[in-house]
């Protein structure tokens, strides 16, 4: 029998690229409206979106995710939601799919080579500007580029099964590829896991120790007589009000801040029409908007009687708040940002 012939590196390389072409010719077919940590999850896994059956498990799957290597050991191979990977050496070409990947990475003191952007926001957010570096579009989080992705040599993809389950194998293919389970109420412990596969554990531990430090801190300071606070999301497909949940749930909960009870449900958000804006009544109402307000029924949900009415808009207390943080941000500098915006409001 005659031996086998390998491979030239010009031919193998000819073949990945042809995989990635094939691969992102049906990533571009994909689109959906994945904002924050909603339920929109393009190609990846319905399992774990909203109302899905894996949705409520995420954050205790995830805890159990990670690495046993010692600090500064490579090889080192991290579990995670699709599976195991093997990381040869210390990244330093890091390419992240979602906002929540680079909130991560950047507070970890890594700038990323590439990132996929919100969908309908192709930037940065601002503020992650200034450290997150230049980092090349790969697309959105809905839209992933293979080829774009490929080109820039990562040597570590991360990126979370909500996303882009259906695209992992070839991700995985380009470079070694570390996914969560899903963005939002997650947050803390997929950041756990991106600093396992980066050999940033410790620092992520102590950026999580400070945040909850931050929070009790905040909560004591606002005092016993806390207010009610409803979060109002105007977004073009629906208005919401988020829930336990989700990310900004989770930074109230840790604040101790009560909330209305048709937001005190283990779900992302519930849904209201412009005429059911009264379910919005708290003491405070935070409202964050998605893309260009004219796309969505702010105008109309707000020039209902019934909103005139509520408490908070009686009280001067319905207040605009940065939207790229508090539902977009999705990582430790967000909820930094976040917390540092109630105590402005709160306990001035």
């Amino acid at each position: 029998m005659p031996p086998r012939r390998r491979a030239t590196v010009p031919a193998l390389r000819r073949r990945t690229l042809a995989a990635v072409s094939l691969a992102l010719a049906g990533a571009l077919a994909l689109s959906a409206c994945g904002t924050s940590d909603d339920d929109g999850s393009g190609g990846g896994s319905k399992s774990v979106a909203q109302g899905g059956k894996d949705f409520g498990k995420a954050a205790e799957e995830t805890a159990r995710m990670g690495t046993d290597a010692r600090p500064g050991a490579f090889p080192r191979t991290v579990t995670h939601a699709m599976g195991e990977t093997e990381i040869k050496s210390a990244p330093r070409r890091v390419v992240v799919l979602d906002v929540g990947e680079l909130d991560n990475v950047v507070s970890l003191g890594v700038r990323p080579v590439g990132y996929a952007a919100s969908e309908g926001d192709a930037g940065i957010p601002d503020y992650l500007k200034k450290a997150a570096g230049n980092p090349k579009s790969v697309g959105t989080i809905n839209s992933l580029n293979l080829e774009a992705i490929h080109a820039l040599r990562p040597d570590l993809i991360l990126g979370s099964k909500l996303r882009a389950e259906g695209q992992y194998k070839k991700l995985a293919e380009i470079a070694p590829t570390v996914f969560s389970i899903r963005p939002g109420f997650t947050w803390k412990e997929n950041y756990l896991l991106n600093a396992a596969a980066l050999d940033k554990t410790e620092t992520a531990r102590e950026e999580l120790a400070a945040y909850e430090a931050a929070a009790r801190k905040l909560g004591a300071d606002i005092g016993p007589d806390r207010p009610t606070v409803t979060m109002l999301r105007y977004m073009p497909q629906f208005t919401r009000l988020y829930a336990k949940a989700s990310f900004i749930g989770t930074i109230l909960a840790d604040v101790g801040l009560p909330r209305p009870k048709n937001q005190q449900v283990n779900d992302l958000a519930t849904e209201i029409s412009p005429e059911r804006i009264d379910e919005a009544d708290a003491d405070w109402i935070f409202t964050g908007v998605y893309g260009d307000p004219k796309t969505t029924k702010r105008d109309r949900a707000e020039d209902n009687p019934l909103w005139k009415k509520l408490g908070a808009v009686r009280a001067g207390q319905a207040k605009d708040v940065p939207d790229e943080t508090w539902y977009l941000g999705l990582g430790v500098t967000a909820a930094r940002s976040v917390l540092d915006d109630l105590r402005g409001h709160l306990a001035p």
